[in-house]
């Protein structure tokens, strides 16, 4: 990102004057900009000579800085595009990344055939993988469990813009923790849980340095939550039933050999479309 701010000289504000000043790319800017004025991308080119209300630049140029300053945009819209869904996200939550659609498109491949699965969604955040497998299956039935309150209110916001409120069941819990011992099994357990080391150098770096620290790591090798999610998943799956995990770039091998002394079958791991072992599972024989 380049440094700069934006020049304050001007009398009359437009578009097409903002985008010219330095510190943001051009693309960024158009995002603020349409986030504030409530434009499509094509009203910034058609409107772009329009002057812009003092209040409205106020509210851009802050923005503006803030993003200068190195936060992440999603925070500064509220909102982040996942699986094709709009959702809201704040600090509260991870921001949802592209490469967590594999998780999802892995999940959907294994629950093809299943009438009215079940599904656990782990450490949900802003519920973007159980709300992206809800609103493809909507037979199914979706639990998903944070131990963050505040994340657990984005993630029923995200439900109830969503239309998909009755679909998904949230709940507090710390992993399994709050399962009732006789809940019925799942046809599937995903989760994309925190798995970046404790002094890896990231987390003082680019978006990570404004997201919740807890859902990026255990504090610990990045491998303490999967050890439970994994060991877990066992005896809460139906025979023949998935466990699929997202983890770091790094960990594919262990995570393999986390779920196959678990006693899970076809244990494989999947790339990303950088070719990077993203995801990796085994099913309860």
């Amino acid at each position: 990102m380049s440094q700069g701010a934006p020049d304050a000289g001007h009398d009359v504000a437009t578009v097409a004057s903002l985008l010219r000043e330095p510190g943001l790319p051009p693309m960024e800017s158009r995002i603020l900009l349409s986030h504030v004025l409530g434009w499509s991308r094509a009203q910034l080119i058609t409107r772009d000579r329009e002057p812009l209300a003092p209040e409205t630049l106020a509210v851009y140029r802050a923005l503006h800085a803030r993003r200068v300053a190195g936060e992440p945009i999603a925070y500064l819209t509220g909102t982040r595009e996942f699986f094709g869904l709009t959702l809201t996200v704040s600090a509260s939550v991870l921001i949802p990344r592209p490469e967590t659609e594999l998780l999802v498109e892995l999940a959907l491949a294994r629950l093809e055939g299943r009438p009215a699965p079940r599904v656990l969604d782990l450490g949900t955040g802003s519920g973007a993988i159980a709300l992206a497998i809800a609103h493809c299956r909507p037979d199914a039935h979706v639990t998903a469990l944070d131990r963050s309150a505040d994340a657990l209110d984005v993630a029923r916001e995200n439900a109830r813009q969503l239309g998909l409120a009755a679909c998904v069941t949230f709940l507090a819990s710390d992993w399994y923790a709050a399962l009732p011992g006789n809940a019925a099994p799942f046809d599937i357990i995903v989760s994309n849980p925190p798995y970046i080391v404790s002094d890896d150098a990231h987390l003082s770096q680019g978006d990570l340095r404004f997201e919740p620290v807890d859902a990026l790591t255990d504090h610990a090798d990045g491998l303490a939550a999967l050890r439970t999610i994994v060991a877990g998943a066992p005896s809460r799956l139906l025979p023949n039933s998935w466990l699929l995990c997202e983890h770091g770039y790094h960990q594919a091998a262990d995570v393999r050999a986390l779920c196959r002394a678990a006693g899970l079958v076809d244990v494989t791991s999947e790339r990303d479309l950088a070719g990077i072992e993203r995801t990796t599972g085994g099913r309860r024989a």
